[in-house]
């Protein structure tokens, strides 16, 4: 039993990162950190026989076999460098660092150490991911051509204290560009050629709320991806375009809401994508429904369990994370930033 400490308990770990190491039977969910009394009591309530504690310091070091990070990105670092000198395998939650630089030193700092460090990059697990990844195995779009990932919200107001910091690590790029870039790398390839567009719509948002990215990728695929917190209508999630046939799907990956709606991996509904939100492939009007590949970010924990068992690499190679912020420093740097 691999006992594992997540560390930060709003949204990324206590929908994302609890549940799924409560449901793998190779995990146990040893601590939770939250200073947030609310927070705390969730945490108790939802994890009875898991200890709840109120800082970083107050984690049973020596009880613990790896700390999950997922506070607000300026704390990442910090805490992958001295979960690492506790003796831990670390996961940390995206963005991976504020810079690659940062991310290459504790990547470095694993390796000196001779632990585990991985990134939660648990949007390689959504379910119209999947499915693209399931098509182009078959072979079913010829040659691609382009590839179009949008990530849109209807937000206007900023939700939390630490997102309306500015500077590296903040912004819709870092967080929700995380995952795109990411996901583009995964299916088509390093990159290139590197344009992007950054903009702050929100008159409190003092980083960036609405990005543009096209990437011309050295396999010929380009991709386009965008991210938006202001978007009113939103546009298709996806849509991939080949010389044989495109796939388009409206909705995006139910997951996260499943969990913040009680249906928790384990559950037969979970990760099931409800057939009115399947997505179409074909050629102009000839269509046909495409069963969406089950969602299943509690994978990431199977990969995790395997790894440190020695059954298998890390889920993410960190240095996947580093080229996603080699491309956002680029994209920051043509905007002045």
């Amino acid at each position: 039993m691999i006992r594992v400490a997540v560390v930060g308990f709003g949204l990324a770990g206590s929908v994302f990162h609890a549940p799924a190491i409560q449901a793998d039977p190779a995990l146990s969910l040893a601590a939770i950190v939250t200073a947030d009394p609310a927070r705390r009591a969730h945490a108790e309530q939802n994890y009875p026989s898991t200890r709840v504690v109120g800082g970083f310091g107050e984690l049973p070091f020596g009880e613990l076999d790896a700390v999950v990070v997922a506070t607000p990105p300026g704390s990442h670092v910090a805490l992958g460098h001295a979960a690492l000198d506790a003796g831990l395998a670390v996961v940390v939650d995206k963005p991976f660092a504020p810079s690659s630089a940062e991310a290459l030193e504790l990547i470095a700092h694993a390796e000196q150490a001779g632990r585990l460090l991985t990134v939660y990059q648990n949007r390689r697990w959504d379910g119209e991911f999947q499915t693209v990844q399931e098509l182009l195995r078959q072979g079913a779009f010829g040659e691609v051509t382009r590839f179009e990932s949008r990530m849109e919200r209807w937000a206007p107001e900023i939700s939390k204290p630490w997102k309306a910091s500015a500077g590296p690590g903040h912004g819709v790029l870092f967080d929700l560009g995380a995952h795109l870039i990411d996901q583009a790398l995964q299916l088509f390839g390093p990159v290139q050629r590197v344009y992007g567009e950054l903009d702050a719509r929100r008159a409190q948002e003092p980083s960036d709320d609405d990005v543009f990215l096209a990437l011309q990728h050295a396999s010929g695929v380009r991709s386009h991806l965008a991210m938006n917190l202001t978007s009113a209508q939103f546009a298709p999630r996806i849509r991939v375009l080949g010389t044989a046939g495109g796939y388009l799907k409206q909705h995006g990956d139910l997951q996260e809401a499943q969990i913040q709606a009680g249906i928790l991996p384990g559950d037969d509904r979970y990760g099931v994508d409800p057939e009115p939100h399947w997505g179409w492939f074909g050629q102009g009007d000839q269509l046909r429904a495409v069963p969406t590949v089950r969602g299943d970010y509690p994978r990431f924990y199977a990969l995790l369990a395997a790894a440190l068992n020695g059954s298998g690499p890390p889920p993410v190679d960190p240095l996947d994370a580093v080229a996603a912020l080699r491309i956002i420093e680029e994209v920051r740097t043509q905007n002045g930033l």
